[in-house]
């Protein structure tokens, strides 16, 4: 399909915003400038200003519609991969969990359920593509959300498979998520999985019952090691839960409080969203502590938002972390671990979140942002 341009493409909105440049403009004759404006500060601090493309991705064939987008990754070739849950909106029933988009925002692949691949779940969340264009997805979470039934429990595995859908290895299993955070066999509701191309390691955050991060060679599953905040052993006694914990001055924390994403850097750090606690913990890839970070900006005198998830710069130092946290994308200096650009509200217009959820970027420095919940979308934010 041949993507037509509309007209008025080339006024998106801008999205980049200083976090003290303020909300956004409230009149046509006054935001031409403060796009220039909020361009020319995103510019000077050494962060790139983006554009959300309002038409991207196209329209999806077969009468399909998004159900809660909880998983975004981009592989080699720059195609944009997804996964949702069918189940979640009225409508999205017969659409397949997986697709993946080309740069103009067309389907290239589409597939995934518990009719074509028996291990499937009932509840999806996060989705990887690792170094080999493996699609990883996982399955945990999910409403209305119970950690007494099983119907939230079972959901306790990630699968590994091929760019067309072919399953090549299950770590945990079906029906078997609550073993505990120091099982060396199975999963609990994990949420989010990063493969080390040197090691071939693949680190799990697990996740909503347990409270840890995972190790395993990804090709066999086979177990290496796990450990829980500050690269202690993780103790369950005390319940997780969906609300936040920290204060803005108390005592951090000793242990996760669903640990909902990870990334792995290239210089060896491995950063992890402690959700619950509203903080970032930063590794070493054998586990060691480096430092915990916040997504606090200047003005903010709380404990900050909870982190969703992440993803690097694309430039070779990756000297930037983009976060998703609190309906909004932070971009954090990783030298510093400093907020330097804000930008997000609340809302259903181009540019705006409801329900932010998953972010990636391309390697062109473009960012992906899906959402759950009532958002159930995906847009596409171009770097300028």
């Amino acid at each position: 399909m041949t993507r037509t341009r509309h007209p008025y493409e080339g006024l998106m909105v801008l999205a980049l915003i200083a976090s003290a440049c303020g909300g956004a403009p409230t009149s046509d004759a006054t935001e031409e400038s403060a796009m220039s404006e909020a361009t020319r500060g995103a510019e000077s601090s050494g962060n790139s200003a983006f554009l959300v493309d309002p038409l991207w991705p196209m329209a999806l064939p077969n009468d399909w519609m998004f159900g809660n987008v909880v998983g975004v990754a981009v592989d080699s070739q720059d195609n944009v991969w997804v996964a949702h849950r069918p189940r979640s909106q009225n409508g999205s029933e017969g659409t397949p969990v997986v697709l993946a988009f080309d740069q103009d925002g067309n389907v290239v692949k589409s597939w995934g359920s518990k009719d074509s691949i028996p291990e499937w779940g009932t509840q999806e969340h996060g989705l990887y593509i690792d170094y080999r264009d493996n699609v990883w997805v996982g399955f945990g979470g999910g409403l209305p959300y119970d950690i007494n039934t099983r119907a939230t429990t079972d959901n306790a595995h990630f699968l590994k498979l091929s760019p067309d859908g072919e399953l090549l290895l299950s770590v945990g299993e079906f029906g078997m998520g609550t073993e505990g955070s120091n099982s060396t066999t199975y999963l609990g509701q994990p949420t989010d999985v990063y493969v080390d191309p040197e090691t071939n390691e693949a680190f799990i955050a697990d996740g909503y019952t347990n409270r840890r991060i995972i190790v395993v060679d990804a090709d066999t599953g086979e177990y290496k090691r796990h450990w829980g905040a500050y690269g202690n052993q993780p103790d369950d006694v005390r319940s997780q839960t969906m609300a936040f914990r920290r204060t803005a001055d108390g005592p951090q924390p000793q242990q996760f409080n669903t640990p909902h994403c990870l990334a792995g850097a290239d210089d060896g750090l491995l950063y992890v969203c402690d959700r619950g606690n509203q903080r970032i913990q930063i590794f070493q890839r054998d586990g060691t502590f480096v430092s915990d970070a916040f997504l606090k900006t200047a003005d903010d005198d709380g404990p900050g938002p909870a982190p969703q998830d992440m993803d690097f710069s694309r430039d070779p130092e990756q000297r930037q972390l983009f976060v998703i946290g609190g309906g909004k994308v932070f971009a954090i200096d990783r030298e510093t671990m400093e907020v330097t650009v804000v930008f997000g509200r609340r809302g259903r217009q181009a540019g705006q979140f409801l329900s932010a959820h998953s972010g990636t970027l391309d390697s062109q420095g473009n960012l992906y942002v899906t959402e759950t919940l009532d958002g159930s979308r995906i847009q596409k934010f171009v770097r300028q």
